[in-house]
């Protein structure tokens, strides 16, 4: 069992329609048919969507999404129509709030690899494979990859882990031209913000995107290499052999599986509220990620 610690209950605003609670956005539809995605302070590790939020964390995401859509605009279309908030919203709602174009989302998680670690590096030392992919013998953890791969997964519900799959079945799923899109998409997209965070000091080590078809255009969707979706590491602490130090919820795990946690990962019970110094240095985690990706100061 996992999800929710708590499920909130989605705030009505006059003119929208909620049709969502996701682990960290709220989804409605306004009156002419757009998506409003409303991205929360929520936090999410291992399944779960726990009790203590972090603070501006929905906040960075938004404003880093908007702006690696701008880094990759001449490269992949984006679902952005305008980030203004809605008449009649909270004023809380304001910096993580978008309003995009409604697509016909393709049922997979486009997944690009440049490093290995994770569930990639568990099948790889299984098998030498990921997502059926042969790979080299001699890698280890935190390893660089001859070259990017595209490594799909498909989409999970809330507590559901997502399972990576091959690329032949994700052809068979979706078809073969709309598979082929996929990959093509996604490794470009990849190495275009690789090649960006490489120039300030960052490892893009790997990342997930969502897509959707508007019309018969291939779309990027949701958010775009942010903390949530991708593995930062600061360049000059790279070492493979070990986990390496990154931008995202790294705190929060360790704290979750620590004995000072006192919680057991293996049962049904849900996360415990997370202390004040972990939620501070998540907090902090976040916004270094923002400022050393746009160079710009986060106010």
């Amino acid at each position: 069992m996992s999800g929710f610690v708590e499920k909130p209950e989605p705030l009505q605003v006059p003119g929208l329609v909620h049709l969502h609670t996701g682990k960290v956005r709220e989804l409605y539809q306004n009156e002419a048919g757009d998506l409003v995605m409303v991205a929360s302070d929520r936090m999410s590790a291992y399944d779960w969507v726990l009790p203590t939020e972090i603070p501006d964390k929905g906040r960075v995401l938004t404003q880093l999404s908007l702006w690696w859509f701008d880094q990759l605009a001449d490269l992949m279309p984006n679902h952005v129509l305008s980030a203004d908030v809605p008449e009649g919203a909270p004023a809380d709602w304001s910096g993580r709030t978008l309003v995009c174009k409604s697509l016909r989302m393709v049922p997979v998680e486009a997944v690009a690899r440049g490093y290995l670690t994770g569930s990639g590096l568990v099948e790889y030392n299984d098998s030498r494979t990921v997502c059926g992919l042969a790979l080299p013998e001699g890698l280890t953890d935190g390893s660089e990859l001859p070259a990017p791969i595209f490594t799909p997964a498909t989409k999970a519900a809330v507590g559901e882990h997502d399972e990576n799959v091959s690329y032949e079945e994700v052809a068979r799923q979706v078809g073969a031209d709309t598979a082929a899109q996929l990959r093509q998409a996604t490794l470009a997209v990849y190495s275009r913000g690789r090649d960006i965070a490489r120039d300030r000091g960052i490892i893009l080590a790997d990342t997930k995107f969502e897509f959707g078809f508007d019309g018969d255009t291939l779309v990027i969707a949701d958010e775009v290499l942010t903390p949530d979706s991708s593995r930062f590491w600061p360049a000059d602490q790279w070492q493979p052999g070990r986990a390496q130090p990154s931008y995202d919820k790294q705190f929060v795990r360790d704290w979750l599986t620590s004995a000072e946690s006192g919680w057991d990962r293996k049962s049904e019970q849900p996360p415990p509220p997370l202390p004040q110094d972990v939620v501070d240095r998540t907090r902090a985690k976040y916004i270094e990620a923002y400022e050393r990706l746009t160079g710009t100061s986060w106010s």
